[in-house]
């Protein structure tokens, strides 16, 4: 998986993200992201390499689908 991959993927996911429901919403959202912590001064949020990887997957079937 290469950066631009990653990228278009998320910009292929932007304009979709309005039409989701909350519950798919959340289920990119747990698949994407590991951890948050919430500090005073600072958030670290740590992403799924894992999950980058298989959103591509899923977003490019998606939109080769809705083609």
């Amino acid at each position: 998986m290469t950066e631009t991959n990653v990228r278009e993927a998320l910009e292929q996911l932007d304009p979709l993200w309005d039409e989701l429901f909350p519950a798919e919403q959340a289920r990119l959202v747990q698949l994407l992201v590991e951890r948050v912590e919430v500090g005073e001064d600072e958030l670290d949020i740590r992403l799924r390499a894992d999950g980058l990887s298989r959103l591509v997957g899923e977003v490019s079937g998606f939109t080769r689908a809705a083609a």
